[in-house]
């Protein structure tokens, strides 16, 4: 117990301990184990980026606090970002803010946006920041689970809008989105997106969208939330460059949305990290204007590697969703005699050198999750071959 009798941890964080990654990329490193568990890329994104970054810092720009919504070259290369990819208008001034990665941008607007006792809606499984966020701000988590699917040729998990619609109430105040969806892969279809929006506005809702994956899309298309009629005045839309150009480490994240939503983000994000990123944000200014054919050629990489480890995970006997987007891969360990994902990743470094995420961690009800085990693929291809090579001995294991 601590000095006057209290514990020392704020009771909305005590059921939030070590994270998962944080776990399982020490187990990797303890076992010499190939970590495809956390998702950041084994090697760094464009030599133009990154010598954009080191320009930067020589030429003492961003050395010292850059500006508070983030530097005028960002801003304005987000705003046009989002109008030469989806034909969104922002300006760049009063509707576009810098924030240190999407972590931040999703804490800032939830502790903005939320009042205590207010209800929440997010995507089960979801990225875990998202429970402590909803916690920090006073809020009650309302979660709606992504289901499996697999009476199609591609099985995937899918929304089940009636159960969307019914997890709604006089407390809702908003819906946390998150598509391209981690750790699940799935892509909201243009159906699906059209009936959130019709929703949100029935019921007066805001929604906090998290679209960190929208260039790692395969085989369909990413369509921002805020494109459909009336959702652009109720939608914070939240990107980051970490995903788009593998510099992970930058923290760059932003936030879009109409003056009045990005001036109640920016109230709550000031008194977190302030600013952040300086050189970086130069960098990544210059990264976001980079011609159609990089980020073409990220996601045409990225598939070869989905397939590569798809294929691998299948030969070992894991049943395989692959993902229509993101850079992870969710599997099903059942048809390998298991059924528990977390004793399964505690024990799968020791039996054949890899390390992967239990997908129940991301769940309120952990046992829809548990048998689920995710994968990151945004890694060379050697380390996934070698990945692959070691994961078939757990047929014989």
């Amino acid at each position: 117990m601590a000095p006057m009798g209290r514990p020392l941890l704020n009771r909305r964080l005590a059921a939030f301990g070590t994270t998962i990654f944080a776990e399982m990329s020490a187990l990797a490193v303890r076992t010499g184990s190939i970590n495809l568990g956390q998702g950041f890329p084994d090697s760094d994104g464009p030599e133009e980026v990154r010598e954009a970054a080191v320009r930067a810092l020589r030429d003492g720009r961003g050395n010292q606090y850059p500006p508070g919504p983030g530097i005028p070259e960002l801003r304005t290369a987000v705003a046009e970002h989002q109008q030469r990819w989806y034909g969104l208008s922002y300006d760049p001034d009063r509707e576009v803010l810098v924030t240190a990665g999407a972590t931040e941008a999703i804490a800032a607007s939830l502790l903005a946006l939320l009042e205590p006792g207010d209800e929440v809606i997010a995507l089960e499984p979801y990225y875990d920041s998202y429970a402590a966020c909803i916690a920090m701000a006073g809020g009650t988590r309302v979660p709606v689970t992504l289901r499996p699917d697999t009476t199609g040729p591609h099985p995937a998990f899918r929304l089940d809008l009636d159960e969307l619609r019914a997890a709604v109430t006089d407390r809702t105040r908003l819906i946390l989105l998150n598509t391209p969806h981690n750790p699940t892969g799935t892509v909201l279809t243009r159906e699906e997106l059209a009936a959130v929006a019709e929703l949100a506005a029935e019921r007066d809702l805001l929604v906090v969208t998290d679209e960190v994956y929208e260039h790692l899309v395969f085989g369909t298309a990413h369509t921002p939330l805020a494109s459909f009629p009336g959702m652009r005045e109720r939608t914070v839309t939240i990107g980051s460059a970490g995903k788009t150009f593998s510099f992970t480490g930058w923290k760059v994240g932003w936030v879009t949305g109409s003056p009045a939503l990005v001036s109640a983000v920016r109230s709550a994000k000031q008194f977190l990290t302030y600013v952040s990123s300086g050189p970086f944000q130069y960098a990544v200014a210059e990264a976001l204007r980079l011609p159609d054919s990089y980020f073409h050629s990220l996601r045409e990489d990225l598939l070869a590697k989905r397939e590569l480890l798809a294929a691998g995970l299948a030969e070992a006997g894991f049943a395989v969703f692959r993902p229509s987007g993101t850079y992870f891969i969710t599997t099903d360990i059942r048809p390998l005699g298991e059924t528990d994902g977390f004793a399964f990743c505690r024990a799968l470094p020791e039996r054949c050198g890899v390390v992967a995420i239990p997908n129940a961690v991301f769940y309120d009800h952990q046992d829809q999750g548990a048998p689920f085990v995710r994968f990151a693929f945004c890694k060379r291809e050697s380390v996934l071959e070698e990945a692959a090579t070691r994961l078939k001995g757990l047929k014989v294991s």
